[in-house]
């Protein structure tokens, strides 16, 4: 009867145990199910440490970027330059390796490779690009296109109708409806359940597709009137995935600071570097409030080899220079892209992934580990 006793004690423990183990290994399940990492990449074409350092020195408000802690840095050279350019960096963030200098979405042998915009959309993905270039341009085609060489405009456009992405916003009017196929992309589009808009930048029909391409190539800079079109594009995305139960990945190019390099403008790269950080704060903001959600920024490459350095005042008759303690000025090396060591921040799901220093096709690896970890 003891023996009994004891067996069935035994039985009962084993049964409560393993019941709990289900509960457990369920609860896990349904969190992940319940919590799907989104991935939000922010590039600021063109922009290194200097670039940065001006939202620090010309603004009267704390930089976006003090809220990061993981930060790291990434080495931008291309397979057959040094000195990358934008299609072969944001194609090594795409593809997850290094390529040729020109190349969009296929690797140094020509040979088109799946983005992570294509992956995660198999994943079950909603999907978005905001560009203040051309849509079709380097940095945004670089996530939906497989091209041998950036400037082939008319064929990204065509790739870009059937890509399914959901909502992207940019220029380039003139590769949809001015073509030398005598095409016109956006009654495609619109075949294909898009809400296409070529006006305004305007609220976004959260039961469809939504395309915002209002500038026949790309928007004016931001000394040049362009508002706040980053921002508000950025808020009408993260609004509308927010409102899809799916995850999503959105690539946000802040283009123009890489103009102002080429330029040697200080007055564009500063403003720029403003618009971007402001565009920054929003998205923090959203991170914060998605505890699920990855945000990651860089750049492609510095352009400029811009320092940030004394300020001088220089007497009219005298020519002499004086320098002026409290102002610093923004001075170019070079109007072309440099070879600097790029800053990678990261924020929210999986951030610690990003710290150290690594290739730039790494940061594909990075994202794609989060999403991995988490299913």
């Amino acid at each position: 009867m003891r023996k009994i006793l004891i067996a069935a004690i035994l039985l009962q423990w084993a049964c409560t145990s393993q019941t709990a183990i289900i509960k457990e290994e369920t609860n896990v399940s349904v969190s992940k199910e319940e919590a799907p990492v989104n991935i939000i990449l922010m590039i600021g074409d063109g922009m290194g440490v200097p670039q940065i350092s001006t939202a620090f020195y010309f603004e009267d408000r704390t930089s976006n970027f003090e809220r990061f802690k993981s930060i790291g840095f990434h080495k931008s050279s291309s397979t057959s330059h040094w000195i990358t350019d934008s299609a072969a960096g944001a194609t090594a963030f795409s593809i997850g390796e290094k390529t040729y200098k020109r190349a969009i979405g296929v690797s140094a042998d020509t040979v088109p490779k799946e983005t992570i915009l294509e992956k995660l959309q198999n994943k079950g993905y909603k999907t978005g690009l905001i560009s203040l270039t051309s849509i079709t341009h380097a940095t945004p085609a670089s996530f939906y296109a497989h091209v041998k060489d950036r400037d082939m405009h008319e064929e990204i456009a065509e790739q870009l109708v059937v890509s399914n992405v959901d909502f992207f916003a940019g220029g380039g009017k003139k590769y949809f409806n001015q073509r030398e196929d005598a095409k016109n992309l956006f009654l495609e589009l619109a075949n294909r359940q898009y809400n296409v808009d070529t006006l305004a930048l305007s609220k976004p029909n959260a039961s469809t597709k939504n395309a915002f391409i209002l500038t026949e190539e790309g928007l004016p800079s931001k000394i040049d009137g362009r508002g706040d079109f980053l921002k508000e594009a950025t808020e009408n995305a993260l609004h509308y995935f927010d409102q899809a139960n799916q995850p999503f990945f959105m690539m946000i190019e802040g283009s123009y600071i890489d103009w102002g390099g080429h330029a040697e403008n200080a007055e564009m790269v500063i403003s720029e570097v403003s618009d971007f950080d402001r565009t920054l704060g929003a998205v923090l903001d959203f991170v914060e409030s998605h505890p699920n959600t990855l945000l990651v920024v860089t750049a492609d490459h510095e352009t400029g080899g811009v320092s940030v350095g004394k300020f001088y005042k220089t007497d009219k008759e005298s020519g002499k220079k004086t320098e002026v303690p409290q102002k610093v000025g923004v001075y170019f090396n070079t109007d072309q892209h440099s070879g600097e060591l790029i800053p990678v921040f990261a924020k929210g799901k999986g951030a610690h992934n990003f710290q150290g220093i690594y290739e730039n096709s790494e940061i594909y690896h990075h994202m794609m580990k989060v999403i991995l970890e988490s299913e």
